[in-house]
């Protein structure tokens, strides 16, 4: 690396100040530096993904083997700080076999690489495993699979094990221990945390905040030599007591709601179960949270700890009213009480604000605001705070954590570390009863860590029940009470459902069966004729949802009907427009309205069945199109069903800060909506981002010789949708 320097638009100072750095091969490095001195930036200029998503002015070099990154696909393998943004197949096999795809390995040498790589991470789900349905440090696993499973020549790893519990932190360093030494890897790993890696690698590079090299060689002797020096910067240095929360003003907060050890917050016998949908039909159930008990008491800080995938995420939203409990209730005391209820579920947006605040995993997904103020100051103008107080408090706190030059910066654009502090200012300015915080630490150093638990323990000592999901084992230590949360034995795996017919088919008949419905629809003459077409789709819909064999039946019938609705209102949509604009003729309308409900109704029974990663190897390998666009399609496809989850998601963040929907108001109704379809759109948009830096830095920019994990062949049950799908074309052209 040769003067590398990159300042994105909008920053006044380069995040990257013109670095020279060279690595040898096969050396492990692990890399260093205050929060927001530019570590993860510089993994994204090694794996040549800088300007894949962000604009910017770059200059220098970096040249890898001699050449660009990116140069030889699976050259680098990069692990993102936010791994979930990076999955880019709908299961876990076919997202590990991505990379293995674009450097064009054979297809029958596939299967051992992924499944050594879903081992070497101890992901033992079966490899058809929706990856939506993965928990965070599952999610950071796969991503972690996925770039072993390259055996690049570089991995870079973006902290690989921050979100995970420390006996499967402990396993994955252990695996890439193993993979790196077995292959000679060159390795290049950014983690907060040093003791764990110290012994991993051979040489440690440190950063300062502005992102200068301030030390560089030996770990252990670096550590030695200038030990105190960078534990004054923030660095995790061995070996070294843990940093003392940092002293806050006793005027910040307030008096207290409730006396000192009350009960604020109750959760007796809770049961969550988490639904996850296949492609088959089936219905896979799975317990989240199996009969948690749990008391927040005022004035006591709850650490709440347990294995990834425990549950504890889902338990802090259950206790926030947030989600729905399949079992057992969640009470607040009597006092905090609000709109008759003591079950925060049943509250307003504004009564539930005024009394909890939540801090998610990630912090990205509570933004509402444009900037960094106005983000803090979101809840208590929601709430009624007076202005002038909540302001002062406000800028005291973003000054604490580290953010107070940051008044009018775009949240969206502030390093993972930096998003969480300000989402902990956010939720604590208004001094809520119960706090809620999912993984407060993650991310920090030893100075914005020690401000993160000063403000917490502040609004403890203001009377405030605060409870944090951790792993933390410095923050466990200063719990006043600790509960340990373990995995939930789950239901046995319920037997497969029965197939329908057209679950048998490929996805290009699919698709060609859906568009043979829209020539019938415009070519139907009158409106007996489209009852007549209609009734033919209908004979043909029953006929493919039959699915003989021998299991259970597969839900059919209320899936079409759902994806029918939106169908529906257009049919009476256009339906009553034709009669209002053609003199009322009921007639008329009739034929407009049937018309649409031709065209969208083979879809709504079709749409369902077509796989995207299936998809995009169908139109690769049958009609070899270009691999870049189809992969990137499925690619996009595949991420469809995430605006559901990004509508509760947004929808839970606006809710619990105040902001969410009066039901009584319409109008509050519709700037709801408004507003969480613009909040969906700029968060797709990052994640369309995000995903094309995880695409590319797992060799998609240069798979130009590209292989595929899956064959795509065309049966003669293919042939026969398509010939019975033009039916009613053909009843149509005959009218």
């Amino acid at each position: 690396m040769r003067g590398l320097t990159w300042r994105p638009f909008g920053r006044r100072d380069p995040v990257i100040p013109g670095l020279d750095l060279d690595i040898p091969p096969g050396q492990r490095v692990l890399l260093v530096g205050p929060s927001g001195s530019g570590k993860s930036t510089l993994l994204r200029g090694l794996a040549g993904v800088l300007e894949v998503a962000d604009s910017g002015e770059r200059s220098g070099t970096v040249l890898i083997d001699g050449a660009e990154p990116g140069a030889r696909a699976g050259s680098v393998g990069l692990v993102l700080q936010e791994p979930g943004a990076g999955v880019v197949s709908a299961t876990i096999g076919r997202d590990v076999a991505f990379g293995l795809e674009n450097i064009g390995m054979p297809r029958p040498a596939m299967p051992a690489r992924v499944a050594a790589a879903l081992a070497a991470v101890r992901l033992t789900m079966p490899q058809d495993t929706p990856t939506h349905a993965l928990s965070g440090g599952e999610q950071q696993r796969l991503a972690l699979a996925g770039a072993m499973a390259l055996e690049p020549a570089v991995l870079l790893l973006d902290e690989p094990t921050a979100m995970l519990d420390p006996e499967n932190a402990a396993s994955v360093r252990a695996s890439v221990g193993e993979v790196v030494r077995a292959r000679g890897l060159t390795t290049v790993v950014v983690e907060h945390r040093l003791g764990p890696w110290v012994d991993f690698a051979d040489r440690l590079v440190v950063l300062d905040h502005c992102g200068h090299v301030v030390a560089d060689g030996d770990p252990m002797t670096i550590l030695h030599e200038h030990g105190a020096e960078l534990a004054a910067q923030g660095i995790w240095v061995p070996g070294l007591p843990d940093p003392e929360p940092r002293g806050i003003p006793h005027h910040v907060f307030g008096p207290p709601r409730l006396g000192a050890n009350v009960v604020a917050l109750d959760a007796a016998d809770v049961t969550v179960h988490r639904v996850v949908r296949r492609l088959d039909g089936s219905v896979r159930r799975t317990a989240a949270v199996d009969g948690q008990w749990f008391q927040a008491r005022a004035g006591q800080l709850h650490g709440l700890v347990g294995p990834s995938g425990s549950g504890k995420s889902t338990l802090l939203l259950a206790l926030a009213g947030l989600i729905d409990r399949d079992e057992g209730a969640v009470r607040v005391h009597p006092e905090l009480a609000a709109d008759g209820s003591r079950d925060p579920r049943d509250w307003s947006t504004i009564e539930l604000a005024r009394v909890l605040a939540w801090v998610p995993q990630w912090a990205s997904s509570t933004i509402v605001a444009r900037t960094v103020l106005d983000e803090v100051m979101t809840t208590s103008r929601a709430v009624g705070l007076v202005e002038s107080e909540a302001l002062t408090r406000a800028q005291l706190l973003l000054d604490i954590l580290g953010l107070g030059d940051l008044h009018s910066a775009d949240p969206r654009h502030l390093s993972g570390g930096e998003q969480r502090r300000l989402a902990m200012a956010a939720a604590v300015v208004h001094q809520p009863a119960v706090l809620l915080a999912d993984e407060a630490t993650v991310g920090q150093d030893r100075l914005t860590w020690a401000a993160v638990m000063g403000v917490v323990e502040s609004l403890r000592d203001a009377g405030s029940a605060v409870v944090l999901t951790t792993h933390d084992d410095a923050v466990v230590a200063r719990a006043d009470t600790v509960t340990s949360m373990m995995r939930p034995a789950q239901p046995p795996e319920p037997p497969a459902p029965r197939r329908p017919l057209v679950a048998r088919c490929g996805p290009l008949s699919l698709l060609a069966a859906a568009a043979l419905a829209i020539p019938a629809g415009i070519v139907s003459p009158h409106w007996r004729t489209s009852l007549g077409v209609l009734a033919v789709e209908l004979v043909l819909a029953m006929l493919g949802l039959w699915a003989p064999g021998e299991g259970h039946p597969p839900r059919r019938t209320r899936a079409v009907t759902v994806r029918l609705l939106p169908g529906l209102l257009g049919v009476a949509s256009v339906a009553w427009s034709t009669w209002l604009l053609g003199s009322h003729d009921r007639e008329l309308a009739a034929v407009g309205g049937l018309r649409v409900l031709i065209i969208v109704f083979p879809s709504a029974v079709l749409i369902q069945y077509v796989d995207a990663d299936a998809l995009g190897d169908h139109l690769a390998q049958l009609l070899r199109l270009p691999p870049r666009p189809v992969v990137a399609l499925a690619a996009a496809l595949q991420r469809v069903h995430i605006f559901g989850d990004l509508w509760s998601e947004t929808a839970r963040a606006r809710r619990i800060r105040g902001v969410g929907a009066t039901l009584r108001s319409p109008a509050s109704v519709l700037a709801e909506v408004g507003a969480l379809t613009i909040g969906i759109l700029v968060r797709s948009l990052q994640a369309a981002a995000e995903l094309s830096v995880a695409m590319d830095a797992r060799g998609f920019a240069t798979a130009y010789a590209r292989s595929w994990a899956a064959p795509a062949p065309w049966r003669r049950r293919d042939t026969l949708v398509v010939m019975a799908s033009a039916l009613p074309l053909t009843v149509a052209w005959l009218a």
